[in-house]
């Protein structure tokens, strides 16, 4: 099949696996660094008043430490991954939906016609799919996605103001980017 007029080249679907893929370790390497580095600094305070005085004793120390930071970072870096992974499936979907909803639009729909799609000719509507796949539903996505994150933790409304405007600036950024690589893409190599 031809995806070149498709966001990264990639289906749909395969961008939604790449994406969670992604940011799934992503968010288990950030996740798991984090804690670790947390759960051995506990185990050095919590272990203080008992410090080993011979070489072996140090060797366990520091074995247990590290067994307790592995275990910890493990957890932690798995439930972030999980939770990054969630919230990049979700931008991707908004952001899909956007290109199909103003894809309708642009090939004729209106609100009162939302029923169904039997009126559109496909090809008429595949093509102006296409067309709306631009760095403008990027960056809607990237403030629904702001919102959706701004009213889950119940920031207040100035943070949550922020938080939305920086969804809108790195979902333009991304946006552009696909749209960079789209054009040099159509520019370099063709139509294939």
């Amino acid at each position: 099949p031809n995806f070149t007029r498709e966001r990264l080249a990639m289906s749909v679907d395969r961008r939604m696996l790449a994406g969670s893929l992604f940011s799934f370790f992503g968010g288990f390497i950030l996740g798991s660094s984090h804690t670790g580095r947390m759960a051995s600094l506990r185990f050095r305070a919590e272990n203080a008043h008992r410090l080993p005085y011979t070489n072996p004793g140090w060797y366990l120390y520091h074995k247990s430490k590290n067994y307790y930071k592995m275990n910890a970072g493990i957890q932690a870096g798995v439930k972030s991954g999980f939770r990054l992974a969630g919230w990049v499936c979700v931008y991707l979907i908004v952001e899909e939906a956007l290109d199909i909803f103003r894809g309708t639009f642009r090939a004729g729909r209106t609100l009162t016609e939302m029923e169904g799609i039997d009126e559109l000719e496909m090809q008429k509507l595949k093509k102006c799919v296409e067309q709306s796949r631009t760095c403008l539903s990027s960056g809607l996505a990237g403030m629904a996605t702001a919102g959706l994150w701004s009213f889950k933790n119940r920031f207040p409304m100035p943070t949550a103001a922020r938080t939305i405007r920086i969804g809108l600036i790195v979902g333009l950024g991304y946006g552009l980017g696909q749209d960079a690589m789209k054009w040099a893409r159509l520019r370099y190599v063709g139509e294939q």
